[in-house]
């Protein structure tokens, strides 16, 4: 209401689609971030990950290839990533945090020696479509994020994998005793979320006709700012895929309306990290009462 008052612009149907299309980006992330966070872990290598796979996956779309190559090559690496994360915090019990950190260097050095540093351009026009074309009225990118938002729905609320999630969350020494395999469950929830992640930089590359190395700098930031306010615990056994719809619409609105007031992206990432440490604040406070 507020935007909508200061910046007239913000309803009109344009910029409405132009939000929903923002945030499908981020979306996917935002969705396999939260299935990695219910467990107790973090993903901090999944925005290099989107530059990675976006420059990959381009490659291998260039004019007069099929569209659907280098979507799968994207994914495929995005999956190859989660399973070389999911690995070490699995079997080897090392701590996501610092694990992902490291995998997050790792990967961006990848990307940026397989382009040397150069978007790869020159893409066709089927792979580019997936970006920029409308079906139904809507973004084709807005379409996915829908599929993506009803499959996670799915596995958390209606299967065996969401529930261990959870339980491994909750406590992850009473998961183990009540049979789940928890390093099994582990390796697939990043796989998952590589997965996810590689989507994004497919999508990304498509809307922008361009495969950059450097396109996903901060993504996980920001698709962790969304879990958070979506109500999504930090220290795990909590969150849901409603919770982390609303955080997606929230901080599509703010950071359209902070852009259509010509806001600085300096003081853009400020409000943001402010909005990330008062939900987390409101969460730890909650809990104790």
């Amino acid at each position: 209401i507020m935007l909508a008052i200061i910046e007239p612009a913000f309803l009109k149907s344009e910029n409405i689609l132009n939000v929903l299309r923002q945030i499908s980006i981020t979306g996917y992330i935002a969705v396999g971030m939260l299935m990695v966070i219910i467990t107790g872990g973090i993903d901090l290598s999944a925005g290099v990950m989107v530059g990675l796979c976006a420059a990959i996956g381009a490659d291998f779309a260039h004019t007069g290839q099929p569209a659907i190559l280098g979507i799968l090559v994207g994914l495929f690496i995005g999956a190859l990533c989660g399973a070389i994360s999911g690995s070490f915090v699995a079997f080897l019990g090392l701590p996501p945090f610092i694990v992902t950190l490291g995998t997050k260097l790792c990967i961006n050095g990848a990307a940026l020696v397989y382009t040397d540093g150069h978007p790869t351009t020159d893409l066709s026009a089927s792979f580019i479509n997936i970006g920029t074309g409308f079906f139904l009225g809507l973004p084709i990118p807005v379409w996915i994020l829908i599929i993506v938002i009803l499959v996670g729905l799915f596995l958390l609320n209606y299967t065996k994998f969401g529930r261990y999630l959870f339980a491994i969350g909750g406590n992850v020494t009473a998961a183990k005793v009540s049979g789940v395999n928890v390093k099994k469950v582990l390796l697939e929830v990043y796989i998952l979320a590589g997965t996810l992640a590689a989507l994004a930089g497919v999508v990304l590359a498509a809307r922008v006709s361009a495969g950059s190395p450097v396109a996903g700098t901060n993504y996980e930031m920001d698709a962790i700012t969304i879990d958070v306010i979506g109500g999504c615990s930090l220290a795990g056994g909590s969150g849901s895929i409603r919770g982390t719809i609303a955080g997606m619409l929230l901080m599509g609105v703010i950071t359209n309306g902070m852009n259509l007031m010509n806001i600085s992206s300096y003081w853009q990432l400020i409000v943001k990290g402010i909005i990330i440490v008062i939900a987390v604040i409101f969460d730890t406070y909650s809990k104790k009462n």
